[in-house]
């Protein structure tokens, strides 16, 4: 009951250094990984945080946008569990490397874009710095306006272009 085993994780703690904790339906630090049951790399490269996790729709590490409100660059709460997410993942396969894009809507002058996009992906490396991924490991770059995910230019579009992309190396 307490989720110690990890082996469905869902009774685990709130705390993601706790074993059988849960993140969005899927095991992240489970004591067990022989299997890769409880969320940790089994001994056939499953698990929650092997790079066949980042293709998983069920992981949470297959969403790789973290969205923002119009005219900022501070991480919303809401996105928060995934950027702690990535870091993890990095911190557990040292070997990747990931490029923060950073991207704007429609809205402003080129220039202006630029920097609040660069600012967009600094915030998300500044926190997986703070989270301990190395220095190394993280790349920050803006695209501003070039790179939009919605072509059109209504509001929703506009909220689906203020973002920054967490592209991982050879994807």
């Amino acid at each position: 009951a307490n989720g110690a085993n990890g082996l469905n994780g869902a009774n685990g703690a709130n705390d993601p250094s706790a074993a059988g904790y849960v993140r969005n339906g899927v095991g992240v630090n489970g004591a067990n990984g022989a299997n890769g049951a409880n969320g940790t790399a089994g001994a056939d490269g499953s698990g929650a945080y092997s790079n066949s996790a980042l293709k998983d729709p069920r992981n949470i590490l297959s969403k790789r946008s973290v969205y923002f409100d119009f005219d900022s660059a501070a991480v919303k709460g809401e996105y928060k569990p995934l950027v702690e997410a990535h870091s993890t993942f990095l911190k557990k396969n040292p070997q990747r490397k990931v490029q923060i894009q950073g991207n704007t809507d429609v809205l402003g002058s080129r220039e202006y874009n630029l920097a609040l996009g660069q600012r967009r992906a600094e915030s998300v490396k500044n926190m997986m710095r703070v989270l301990g991924v190395p220095e190394g490991q993280l790349e920050a770059v803006s695209y501003g306006k070039e790179k939009p995910k919605a072509s059109g230019t209504s509001d929703a579009d506009n909220a689906q272009n203020r973002r920054a992309d967490v592209a991982y190396d050879g994807e």
